[in-house]
């Protein structure tokens, strides 16, 4: 039982999707929970999950003054634009924030996508950065303004460098639906490296960092897997008794898939998990893709 003079911190989430809403469930009496949402009919959910919903929109920073000295803590969460090659949302939170020095720690989920196509080659956090897509240059770019803003207002930054996320609770989080739609898969000679991690482990390598990151840090959060894309949509097939996707060449996805989902498989690298596991001391609760499925 606290004693009743503890005074617990207060953490700000910033993008409080799914994952956001795993962490509320996780710290739920152990942090006063604000959530900074753009969306005002999302207020009552928003409470009933135990936190207070404060309106404003990271596209609009005259929205955003009253972040300033509120919180102990920072989730950022949201992603970037669009459009573009930079994230000026994370730039005018980052203002936000600076006006007071509240703030003494922030964690960042990024992506793994900011390494670019690495040719299945098995990468720790000190491979540099080699964004291939506007999308990864954007998540780039917040990343440098993020660990900079650390730097200069002594403030303990992590970096979660997140790959795909997954989970049968999670909206569009679980491969049957692509399984059902017949989307293919490349030939085992032209396939990628993929790497993953359930939306519960992600939540809770959140909290981890929230409380054990060390300062200016990155980390991959992912999991242990180690599997090309098609190989993963097979296991999943199997799973859900149903067939395997169709394979085709990567010249045939050229000229049937989609540009988004042909970048996807235009990039293969296995992340290494060992800072995850060494330095904020997560034991994932699912492991590889098949316990997660």
């Amino acid at each position: 039982m606290l004693p009743h003079n503890f005074k617990r911190p207060v953490l700000l989430i910033v993008g409080c999707g799914d994952v956001g809403l795993r962490v509320l469930r996780l710290l739920a009496g152990r942090y006063r929970l604000l959530v900074l949402t753009s969306t005002p009919s999302r207020a009552e959910a928003l409470r009933a999950a135990g936190a207070v919903p404060l309106i404003g929109d990271l596209d609009k920073p005259g929205t955003l003054a009253r972040l300033a000295g509120l919180a102990d803590a920072v989730l950022h969460l949201a992603p970037p634009p669009l459009q573009g090659t930079t994230d000026p949302r994370t730039r005018h939170l980052l203002d936000a924030l600076a006006r007071k020095r509240r703030v003494r720690c922030l964690v960042y989920g990024s992506t793994s996508g900011v390494y670019g196509d690495c040719g299945g080659a098995r990468l720790d956090e000190t491979r540099a950065v080699n964004p291939g897509t506007d999308r990864a240059r954007r998540r780039v770019d917040a990343e440098s303004r993020i660990r900079w803003f650390g730097r200069v207002h002594g403030v303990r930054v992590t970096v979660l460098r997140i790959p795909g996320i997954y989970a049968i609770d999670r909206e569009g989080g679980h491969p049957r639906e692509r399984l059902l739609r017949g989307t293919a898969v490349l030939n085992a000679e032209d396939d990628v490296h993929t790497n993953h991690i359930h939306a519960d482990d992600l939540a809770r390598a959140c909290v981890a960092a929230l409380v054990r990151g060390l300062p200016q840090r990155v980390i991959h959060a992912c999991d242990d897997t180690d599997l090309t894309m098609g190989d993963y949509f097979d296991l999943a097939a199997d799973l859900c008794g149903l067939p395997h996707p169709p394979r085709i060449s990567r010249a045939e996805a050229r000229e049937t898939l989609s540009p988004m989902l042909l970048s996807f498989m235009s990039e293969s690298r296995r992340l290494d998990n060992q800072r995850l596991k060494r330095e904020l001391r997560l034991a994932l609760r699912y492991p590889t893709v098949k316990d997660g499925l």
